[in-house]
């Protein structure tokens, strides 16, 4: 984006009444936190390892240690720190931080941006909906939301049945929808098509009427969610939309380090194919992870699109005070 110039460009591009609401949009999620007796918690931005996923780039630093050089992330999500606390015995714990991402900016992204993540104990994928959808009553006053699994939705909107689909199918849907066939298809094509798909033809007409949490997804796209064997396959994962937008992505969690390595080494090998760098797999938590992670569900939810939502706003600019082309 090019920088903004003239007498005006060192003005914030969010009003003053917007950053009132933001900060009674924060101090409502802390009480609510607070009055469900979850932690908060911190943990560090700049991070050793980071996230190995295809389809996110992180931004790298270095920092000076007793005179070397360290090389170090922006983290993209606390989820990794937040985990080890997990572990460690914390119990259920929240985080409001700042996270960064390389290459998203937009209408709805800036490659700085703030995040509310927060993981329950005992909790599964269909508990945590229930919790987000009281946190959404009380900051939003919505009613009640809809449910709806990734299969329904999918038949609904692209009229293709997933659960018989091929991937010739799915390919002649992908370009009826404008994704141009590509010449040199990555071993795992079929979710090419499917994240396509999903991002254009079904996500933008969801949650016009009321919230919408999209559950049990492809095995295929678990992420760090449990896999839930059955015909077909699903991954305990959920995606909450409102007015089209995806404003969170929560987890009944994986816990299962030899099934964690697993999945970071097919990230690895898809980032190998796209010629994108490869990350190393964060040994600290996956030590975590064999230590023992609870039973729980986890989510992040972008607080900027929560504030943009509160404010009845169209871009992502009007919620911050100065986003990354007027830092």
């Amino acid at each position: 984006m090019a920088i903004m110039s003239g007498d005006n460009a060192w003005q914030p591009t969010a009003s003053l009444d917007t950053l009132r609401l933001r900060a009674r949009v924060l101090e409502a999620m802390r009480g609510f936190f607070k009055q469900h007796g979850v932690l908060e918690v911190e943990t560090p931005v700049l991070c050793a390892s980071t996230t190995s996923d295809p389809n996110i780039d992180s931004l790298r630093s270095r920092v000076m240690v007793n005179g070397a050089a360290c090389p170090v992330y922006l983290h993209t999500s606390p989820e990794f720190a937040m985990k080890r606390l997990l572990a460690a015995g914390s119990g259920s714990i929240y985080q409001i931080c700042k996270v960064f991402r390389d290459g998203e900016a937009g209408r709805l992204h800036n490659p700085e941006f703030t995040l509310l993540e927060w993981y329950r104990c005992g909790y599964d994928h269909h508990a945590l909906m229930d919790e987000v959808e009281a946190l959404l009553k009380e900051l939003l006053d919505t009613g009640p939301a809809q449910r709806c699994t990734y299969y329904e939705v999918f038949h609904r909107f692209t009229g293709v049945d997933l659960s018989h689909a091929t991937d010739a199918a799915l390919h002649r849907c992908a370009v009826a929808h404008g994704l141009a066939a590509a010449t040199r298809q990555p071993a795992d094509h079929r979710d090419l098509y499917l994240n396509f798909l999903m991002s254009h033809a079904v996500s933008p007409r969801l949650g016009h009427e009321a919230p919408v949490f999209v559950y049990d997804f492809p095995a295929t796209q678990a992420a760090m969610a449990r896999i839930r064997p059955g015909t077909p396959p699903v991954a305990e994962r959920f995606e909450l939309f409102i007015n089209g937008i995806e404003l969170a992505n929560g987890y009944h969690e994986l816990n299962n380090a030899g099934e964690q390595r697993r999945r970071f080494e097919q990230e690895r090998s898809r980032r190998r194919f796209t010629g994108k760098p490869v990350i190393e797999a964060d040994e600290r938590f996956l030590a975590a992870i064999e230590h023992g992670l609870p039973d729980c569900a986890g989510v992040a939810l972008g607080v900027d699109r929560l504030v943009m939502l509160c404010a009845g706003s169209g871009d992502i600019d009007d919620v911050l005070a100065f986003p990354v082309r007027l830092a």
